[in-house]
């Protein structure tokens, strides 16, 4: 299988090397054909993520994989307007066996950043539509992804992989989902304007949270934000007042003092008649002063408390890991077996088709001699010797050869092939009795009565 990966990922290349070698989706499907053009390869796909830019291509057979693989990345390099040498510092590539054992990685979210993470999946299955809409997918790439998404969905379901959180933000949404049954019916106020409240909010909307306020020290960012999630943007001096309808809080600011304190959310807790609030402090320093998780119907938890319950997680998508790595051995295993096997399609294909031109001189010869009056069952005798006879012809030259240059193990490997049991010598027949010698009569004008047709 002449198949390349190459690229560089968060682990290789820092963010300013991977921002300049990243495709925007517009420039994809040119790339491609470029790809293709002056790498000189005959089927690509590119993968380009925040985090990763890569290339899986099927160099032409007879090309070094190696040199090839530095070839696209001179490419790349170009494509980007890149110093060649600094792209190749970077950089990393795999062939083959190796090759799609990282594609099914990639897929899975083994090689991700977060490790489990499932966006990857989405955005390499809208990788390969891309190239396949480009014409730069062909019968091998053609057949390798589906196999890839097959494993990567295995993964999925038969390993939890992906199931706990492991980023700060998803851990206090994962929180809110164990308090309250249903987020539909809750009401979020985000506390901040930065990275981390803006995950917390996409978590919050995929979650399906009723409704989104967003707090900030000036009301354009927070404006800013809100806009991206229908959300309501408000100034940090309006906190006390939305905590009346505020059943989730999240805050995450830069604050040296706390914004929240216990006066504040006590007030709030009484005007909602003690419907619960869970508070969520990414913040440090903190923005919630910590007396405030001594009030009932309060659940408290600082970014330590979210800590301890990522690397938890953490730790137990390792361990799922280790059960997925199985699973994408198994899988390469089984695919580079079908791959080997896809070898005999073309000898199996000349053999019958060098099969079926026997049987049809022999079968014409045949009926040529039926045609004269000669007895048929003598006919087909000679018929049946005649194939058999041009059949083994070539088979029993090469075992001979390989036994006269004491190539045992190509006679073990006949066996195999032609179905004989090891040691089984089958009894010959009065019609195998010319068999022994593998002759074949000379070509004629005209058949002779008792003759083997040949």
């Amino acid at each position: 299988m002449n198949l390349i990966a190459l690229g560089i990922n968060h682990n290789s290349a820092a963010v300013e090397v991977r921002e300049r070698v990243a495709f925007a989706p517009e420039q994809v499907s040119e790339a491609l054909s470029d790809a293709c053009e002056q790498g000189q390869v005959e089927e690509v796909v590119i993968l380009s993520t925040c985090n990763r830019t890569e290339m899986y291509a099927i160099v032409p057979p007879g090309v070094d994989a190696a040199e090839k693989s530095r070839q696209l990345i001179d490419w790349m390099a170009n494509y980007h307007h890149l110093s060649a040498e600094e792209l190749r510092r970077s950089a990393y590539h795999y062939e083959s066996q190796q090759a799609l054992q990282h594609i099914i990685q990639v897929a899975s979210g083994l090689d991700s950043m977060v490790l489990g993470e499932p966006q990857i999946f989405g955005q390499i299955k809208s990788a390969y539509a891309v190239a396949t809409e480009s014409g730069t997918v062909g019968s091998e790439l053609g057949r390798l992804f589906p196999r890839v998404f097959a494993i990567a969905k295995r993964v999925r379901t038969d390993t939890a992989i992906g199931e706990n959180p492991v980023s700060v933000a998803y851990a206090a949404v994962d929180l809110a989902r164990h308090i309250f049954a249903d987020l539909n019916k809750c009401n979020a106020l985000l506390v901040g304007a930065g990275e981390t409240i803006e995950l917390v909010a996409r978590h919050l909307i995929e979650a399906g949270v009723s409704g989104i306020v967003i707090a900030n020290r000036t009301l354009g960012r927070a404006r800013e934000l809100a806009q991206k999630f229908g959300a309501e943007a408000v100034l940090l001096a309006e906190i006390p007042e939305q905590l009346l309808d505020a059943d989730i809080v999240i805050t995450s600011t830069a604050s040296q003092l706390p914004i929240l304190g216990k006066g504040a959310v006590e007030h709030a807790i009484k005007a909602r008649k003690h419907r619960p609030i869970l508070m969520v402090d990414i913040a440090v320093p903190r923005d919630i002063e910590p007396q405030v998780g001594e009030l009932r119907d309060v659940y408290l938890y600082s970014v330590d408390d979210l800590r301890e319950i990522v690397e938890q997680n953490m730790r137990s998508r390792h361990k799922e890991a280790r059960k997925a790595d199985q699973i994408i051995s198994e899988g390469v295993r089984l695919f580079m077996e079908d791959v080997r096997s896809l070898a005999a399609v073309d000898v199996v294909k000349d053999y019958r088709r060098m099969a079926e031109q026997m049987r049809e001189v022999e079968l014409q010869r045949a009926l040529r001699a039926l045609a004269r009056g000669e007895d048929p069952q003598r006919i087909a005798t000679q018929l049946a010797r005649g194939i058999t006879n041009k059949l083994i012809h070539a088979p029993t030259a090469g075992l001979r050869q390989a036994s006269a240059d004491g190539r045992h193990d190509l006679l073990a490997h006949a066996r195999k092939l032609l179905g004989l049991a090891a040691g089984h010598r089958p009894e010959p027949t009065v019609a195998d009795s010319d068999d022994e010698h593998d002759f074949e009569l000379p070509e004629t004008g005209q058949d002779k009565p008792g003759h083997t047709l040949q």
